[in-house]
């Protein structure tokens, strides 16, 4: 009877371990879905991985951006988590303009301003004037925070807001721009040369001309 009783139980034991395998070749065979654990998926989105028609368009272009750090503070990454003078102080090329800045006392006012957009001229741009002329309006306050806010404008701009705009600044002056694609004029006189750039409370277009209100 003992040896019965074994003969049975392993014959079950057997017939209760065949059972996944079973199972797991029926759904292989049927046409039905793919079972929970099966590597079986459906087909690969396209678009998977790809960016979107709106990411594209909000990144920055020009010639100038292919200088800007890939990591760090002053990469597009690091200046989209600062206000906008500090994002400025992150970046080399932006140096005598937040020498400007802090001279005419408007690191706090540009902080906390909330989506603006600011033209930002280069170190080139301001290399641009007479070093002479240069010393006398950095040691201007008054005619330095002038000629900074004519960069300013107090709403956010998107690059086909520049293809034909004309736009008040914060020192009450006009600016007026052109262009389309990737090339933009600034004043009639000011190249983009890295735009759309985006930071915690403003967009810069970063230019190679400094711009002289009226």
């Amino acid at each position: 009877m003992n040896s019965l009783r074994l003969r049975r139980t392993a014959l079950a034991l057997t017939a209760v371990a065949a059972l996944p395998f079973a199972l797991a070749a029926c759904s292989s065979d049927s046409g039905g879905e793919p079972g929970y654990g099966s590597a079986a998926s459906g087909p690969a989105d396209p678009a998977a991985g790809a960016a979107s028609p709106a990411t594209a368009s909000q990144a920055p272009f020009g010639p100038a951006c292919a200088t800007v750090p890939e990591q760090g503070a002053g990469s597009f990454d690091g200046m989209a988590k600062d206000p906008v003078a500090t994002a400025a102080s992150n970046n080399p090329a932006l140096s005598t303009l937040v020498t400007a800045v802090k001279k005419a006392g408007l690191v706090d006012t540009l902080n906390n301003a909330k989506d603006i957009t600011v033209f930002a001229p280069t170190n080139d741009a301001f290399a641009k004037i007479p070093k002479a002329d240069l010393d006398k309006v950095l040691a201007d306050k008054a005619t330095l925070t002038k000629i900074l806010t004519h960069h300013v404008v107090g709403r956010t701009l998107t690059p086909q807001q520049l293809e034909s705009g004309s736009f008040e600044t914060l020192e009450k002056g006009t600016l007026t721009t052109s262009g389309s694609g990737e090339s933009y004029k600034v004043g009639n006189s000011a190249n983009v040369v890295c735009g759309n750039v985006t930071t915690a409370n403003a967009k810069v277009y970063i230019i190679d001309t400094v711009l002289m209100p009226k």
